[in-house]
């Protein structure tokens, strides 16, 4: 109670105890003063209380207005308060969505190691010239695919024409000493010569013969057949300087170091070099804490830098030695190569099996995506599809484990979770966002 109000109750008293004419009346108008004093105290504090709410409720109406007018998400709304790609069943089959039930199983335990793809050291031929001469002329230059036996080149030689002319001058001994045997063996059946002379005869053609046979040794020794040597009576003039140097094996010239008129010596340097890159051979770098669990036989996936299958193989072996520079091992993957896809010198990953994992919840690898830069896949909801975050494991085969974020029996998308993202990211462009 104020000062005010008690000084009026003291003069309500004094006048109420001079006018009165008895006691009792004294009280009851006393009694009066204070009651209606009492009642006006309260009728103030009410009024001031109802002013407080009112200002709370005016404050509280500024305050939600303020979180509801100012737009904090976006449009799509989702399970959880994320985003959601708005698609009804028509528009998500015809964009290539597929939802399937997630399920467990086994995902085979993996290692992955570096490797490195090479040429097959048996499938490499350096082609040198038996013999020295001139090149006359190139039929194959570098790219060009060339069969067995295939011309590259055509080289002029004066050491393959005397060893030409000199098989001619063998094999022409040849022929007459067998005619003189025959003759000598007729005269002998006559009693006419001697079986001295008829030995001779003999000895001559067996002479001839060697003398025939090292010299068509030594054009064999470079590269002649005996189809040309068949041929080299009836051979036009000229043609016995011909030289051809022809493709060993089927494959790909990847590299000729000659040209027209180059000089080049018998034996010497490769003047082609062809690869067949049919097949490959990937060799994995082992480490020290992975040789333990490496063995041959193993399967072995390839993998490009964007995680594409490249090949499948198995381990062929291990070599038996460490590379002093790097300290590891290698383990041998040959790998076929028909489409010439994979080529020498590209570095890959090598998934290797090295055992069996437990049962455990898997996905599709490609219906994880980062969303947000978190790995997400995106499961079903009203009126389209939310991207769920989840924490993956190891990978095998095109699976991902998941270990937190989905269930066994819940319903995600298997296919077109790339699909789906880049409509979120556009949808959030648009919006202004950054996600």
């Amino acid at each position: 109670m104020t000062d005010t109000k008690l000084t009026g109750l003291a003069l309500a008293l004094v006048m109420a105890l001079a006018g009165c004419g008895s006691d009792d009346d004294a009280k009851a108008q006393v009694a009066s003063t204070v009651q209606s004093e009492t009642a006006d105290e309260h009728g103030d504090h009410d009024a001031h209380g109802e002013e407080e709410k009112e200002g709370d409720h005016a404050d509280g109406d500024e305050h939600g207005e303020g979180e509801d007018g100012h737009d904090d998400h976006d449009d799509h709304g989702d399970e959880d308060g994320g985003d959601v790609v708005k698609l009804d069943a028509a528009a998500a089959a015809e964009a290539g969505i597929v939802v399937n039930t997630a399920e467990t199983g086994n995902i085979v335990e993996t290692v992955s190691l570096p490797t490195e793809l090479r040429f097959d050291a048996d499938r490499v031929a350096r082609v040198a010239t038996p013999v020295s001469g001139l090149v006359s002329r190139l039929d194959k230059g570098e790219g060009d695919k060339v069969r067995r036996g295939e011309r590259l080149a055509l080289l002029s030689s004066r050491e393959l024409a005397e060893l030409k002319a000199d098989f001619l001058t063998a094999k022409s001994a040849e022929n007459l000493a067998a005619s003189s045997l025959v003759r000598e063996e007729r005269l002998f059946a006559d009693k006419i010569t001697s079986e001295a002379d008829l030995d001779a005869a003999r000895a001559a053609l067996v002479s001839a013969r060697v003398a025939r046979e090292a010299v068509e040794n030594k054009l064999h020794a470079v590269g002649i057949s005996d189809a040309v040597l068949n041929g080299l009576t009836d051979a036009p003039d000229g043609a016995l300087a011909n030289a051809a140097i022809l493709a060993p094996i089927d494959g790909t010239v990847i590299s000729r170091s000659v040209s027209v008129g180059s000089s080049v010596e018998g034996g010497g340097e490769a003047l082609f070099v062809i690869v067949d890159d049919s097949r490959l051979w990937a060799d994995i770098a082992i480490y020290k804490a992975d040789a333990d669990k490496i063995a041959p036989g193993q399967s072995v996936i390839l993998r490009t830098r964007d995680g594409a299958d490249a090949a499948r193989g198995e381990i062929a072996l291990i070599l038996p030695v460490i590379d002093e520079a790097t300290r590891t091992g290698t383990a041998r993957v040959i790998i076929d190569n028909p489409d010439g896809r994979l080529r020498p010198g590209q570095f890959v990953t090598a998934e290797i099996a090295i055992g069996e994992g437990g049962r455990i919840l898997h996905v599709p690898a490609n219906a994880v995506v980062e969303v947000e830069e978190r790995a997400s896949v995106f499961v079903p909801v009203e009126g389209g599809f939310a991207p769920r975050p989840v924490e993956t494991g190891s990978s095998r085969d095109g699976l991902t484990e998941i270990r937190r974020g989905l269930s066994e029996g819940e319903r995600f998308v298997s296919e077109g979770a790339f699909t789906l993202k880049a409509q979120l990211e556009k949808d959030a462009f648009g919006d202004g966002h950054a996600h």
